[in-house]
């Protein structure tokens, strides 16, 4: 079983790689759907040996609004907004996979500090889910636009959901699902104001709103 997870956590990875060098915002979209379905995946399968309703209900959770509910919202917000479909980042493409690699590494280091509760899910677990955060952290700071961002607020989400596996006998419920609340909120909000930047400015690149005067 350790195989198979820390074969997830490699793709999980190669999904980190491929957000920060794709150039195109509905690529962007459904590499986030499918990072999503990966992580709820990986909650079933960490948990296989003793999987009980709350564990399934966590990880079909995770897929289903990770992998469809919020990509769905975020397509809708693609068309309303009629955007340019280049993600334009502040970072080049090649210099933020760089950084994500980079990113990886200090996980690692990171995470020999921060043991595994569960020694038998895979170690590759805590340091993905640092990289992930990280990821989602660069992604919201490097990109131009406000959709961007919003991916970037669901892969840091994401990252959060991952950590979360490791200790998914231990953390109540009512947190998991709290955190999977706060992220829909915000990528519903994200989307309202997307459609509204792109109505009355005709466009969402957030580095235009410094042109504005009081």
């Amino acid at each position: 079983m350790n195989t198979i997870l820390d074969l997830l956590m490699v793709l999980l990875l190669f999904t980190n790689l491929r957000l920060l060098g794709m150039s195109r915002l509905g690529g962007s979209i459904r590499t986030v759907a499918g990072q999503g379905v990966l992580l709820g995946v990986v909650a079933l399968l960490a948990h296989a040996d003793h999987l009980t309703g709350r564990v399934l209900l966590i990880g079909l959770a995770g897929m289903t609004l990770k992998g469809i509910v919020f990509p769905v919202l975020l397509f809708r917000a693609l068309r309303g907004a009629k955007v340019r479909r280049e993600v334009e980042p502040f970072v080049g493409y090649t210099a933020s996979v760089l950084v994500g690699a980079g990113a990886f590494v200090v996980s690692l280091l990171v995470a020999g500090r921060l043991p595994l509760p569960d020694a038998g899910i895979s170690g590759l677990l805590v340091p993905t889910a640092l990289c992930t955060l990280f990821v989602g952290l660069f992604l919201i700071v490097s990109r131009k636009k406000a959709l961007t961002q919003a991916l970037g607020y669901l892969v840091f989400e994401n990252g959060i959901y991952a950590f979360g596996v490791s200790v998914a006998f231990r953390a109540p419920l009512l947190v998991e699902m709290g955190v999977l609340l706060d992220i829909f909120v915000a990528v519903f909000v994200m989307g309202i104001t997307i459609f509204q930047i792109s109505r009355e400015f005709d466009s969402i690149d957030t580095t235009r709103l410094a042109t504005l005067k009081e």
